[in-house]
Order: structure tokens, then sequence, then C-alpha cells
């Protein structure tokens, strides 16, 4: 009797094992694609936000009566000196830099806000895009190819009805890769190589397949794995794994909907733990939020954390999400900070810190 069981049993247990691996690789399928569907809606919101952000400078320099002035009186340096304080007052207050050009009617480099060497250079060859303008009057904002690919955003400037020229702001990629990277996430972007003799200040650049990097902080690690990927496998499957990595992307356009290019994201295997269950909406945010408060923190805290106005409990909360290439940093002015307390304060300090400690073994 038990012998003709055994066959029964053993058909059970390997239906079960069989189950077991099924549903544990379809729920991983499943976590992948929630994380590529959240990865490219992230990538849209921060476009958004960075075309968004730039078309307000830009519209608010359009009304600015001394830049229109100087343009309509070709005072090319006039125009420079207004155009680079305005940017320097930016960057002084908010540490960021924005590249901002005006534009002539005809196409040619009128002033720039990081230089002035390129005044009078002809733009007319390499921006096709800007033959939008003879029939709209409307800004446009959208990522382009020209002797570099950017987002570019461009805002007419009028008097009179009359087209006196553009206001141009240009943003490349390096913010929202570092945004990425902060995720765990590796962005590479990608040009097509079609543009090449069009993208004069790229010409150097690496490329990989038939795209050049466009990108300048990408992560330099993946190359080797990147170029022996097959690109055609990649877009038919959507998702490509290779050497423990996940490897996806999404189509680059320009604002007449021509695919200008590839965004390519690679996630390591070991950091799909970070990215909670897709039932869970919220869950891809976490990863997000703890990164973006040390991103912010990194770049301001770390300037004014000696400061007494800086809380010490709001740095020891930065412990668990400080980067390896940053943790010596932070040790050193954590313990700068510290050994100006008390003994008594640093019990109190302590014990006001939660302690979660993970404990392997068995209760004995």
């Amino acid at each position: 009797m038990l012998k003709k069981l055994v066959p029964i049993f053993t058909f059970i247990i390997i239906a079960i094992v069989l189950l077991i691996i099924y549903f544990r690789d379809t729920i991983k399928e499943q976590k992948i694609d929630y994380i590529l569907d959240k990865s490219l809606l992230t990538l849209e919101s921060q476009l958004k936000n960075e075309k968004i952000n730039s078309l307000k400078i830009a519209i608010s320099l359009s009304k600015n009566e001394g830049l229109i002035n100087a343009l309509e009186n070709d005072d090319e340096d006039l125009g420079y000196k207004i155009l680079s304080d305005i940017m320097n007052s930016i960057k002084e207050n908010t540490n960021i830099v924005i590249r901002t050009q005006i534009i002539t009617a005809d196409y040619n480099i009128f002033s720039r806000s990081w230089d002035n060497t390129y005044v009078g250079m002809p733009l007319e060859e390499y921006r096709t895009d800007l033959k939008y303008f003879q029939t709209h009057k409307t800004p446009r904002t959208s990522i382009e190819v020209g002797r570099m690919l950017s987002i570019k955003t461009t805002v007419p400037i009028y008097k009179d009805e009359i087209l006196l020229g553009f206001v141009e702001i240009i943003s490349f990629f390096d913010s929202i890769t570092s945004f990425f990277k902060n995720m765990g996430i590796d962005l590479y972007v990608l040009m097509d190589d079609k543009y090449f003799d069009i993208s004069v200040f790229m010409q150097e650049n690496i490329t990989l397949e038939k795209y050049i990097i466009s990108n300048r902080n990408y992560n330099h690690n993946n190359m080797k794995m990147l170029n022996n990927i097959d690109f055609k496998k990649l877009k038919t499957n959507r998702i490509l794994l290779k050497d423990d990595k996940y490897i996806f992307y999404e189509n680059m356009k320009n604002a007449e909907g021509e695919s200008i290019g590839i965004f390519l994201f690679v996630l390591d295997k070991k950091y799909l733990e970070y990215f909670k269950e897709p039932k869970d909406e919220v869950s891809f945010l976490i990863n997000m939020t703890r990164n973006n408060l040390y991103d912010i923190t990194k770049e301001h805290q770390y300037r004014n954390v000696l400061s007494e106005s800086i809380d010490i409990r709001s740095l020891l909360s930065l412990k668990d999400i400080t980067s390896k290439e940053d943790k010596r940093k932070y040790l050193e002015i954590a313990k700068e900070r510290l050994d100006k307390y008390s003994k008594d304060e640093l019990i109190q300090i302590i014990l006001e810190q939660k302690i979660i400690k993970k404990v392997d073994g068995k209760i004995r």
C-alpha cells in the first residue's frame, strides 16, 4: 500500500515545488514590471519639472526691459551683463547653475550667461527646431538635438508685435541622472548617432551601440556589460537581465514626436529588495524620499552643519542614508559636533535615538 502511495506523494511534492517556483518568479516579474513602470513615470515627472522651472525663468526674462532694449539696440555687451548678473544672483541664492542665452530673430547668438565669446555665431544649421516660431508665438520646451543634446526651453521676445529674438534656457541631464542614482538606478541618456554631424560638441563622447552617451555623470562601471547586450532583444522584450542587472529603456522623442534616442536604465538585482510590493503605491516613493532627503541635506547641511542652528538630532538621523563616498566626511562632522556636548547631554541624545538592530540567531 505504501509503495503505491510513494509515487503520488512524490508527484504532489514536485508539483508544490514547481508551483512555489512559478509563483515566486511571477511575483518577481510583477515587481520588475512595477519598478519599470514607476521609473518611467518618475522620469516623465522629472523632465516635466525641469521644463516647468525653466519655462518660468525664461518667460520672466522675455519681459525684462533691459534685455529687450539691449536686443533692440544690438548691444551685446549690455545683454551679456544683464543676463550673467541675473544668473549669478540665482546661483548665489540657490546654488543652481542655469545656462541661458539670447538668440536674435535671425538665429544668431546675441548673448550667453556663461561666456561672451560666441556672439554673432549662427545657429540655424544646428537648430531646425527654431523654425517652429515661424508659425507659432507660444513658448516651446522639449528635448532637442543641437550642438549638444539638451532640454531647450525657448520663449520668443516681442516688442510691439515685432519678434526681436528668443530667450533660451539649456538644461542637461546631470540632475536627473543623480536623482535616479540616489534611487539605486543608473540612467544613461543616449542620442541616436545619426545626429553625429549636428552634435559637434558631443563627437568625442563615448558611444554605445548606435548611440552617443549624452549625460556626463553616468556610471562607467556598467559599460563593459552594456557593450555586450543585444539592443534588438531589449527593444523586443522591454527588459533584459544580464550580469545580475536588469536593463530597461524608454524612447526619447523631440517636440515633433521624432525618436532621437533612448533613456536606458540599469538596476542591480540586489537592489530589488529596496523596492516594496507593487500593491503598495506609496512604497516606491519611500526609496525616493529617503534618498532625496539625503541629496538635499548633502547640498545644504554639509556647508552649514557646524553652525549652532543645525540640530544634532537631524544630523544623526542621516547616519543610515549617507552614501559610502560621503561617510568619512559625515563622521568627521558628527564627531566635531558631538565633542561640544557634555557626557550627560550625550547620554540624553543617545536615549532619544531610535535603535533598530537586526539580530540573527535562535531564541534559547
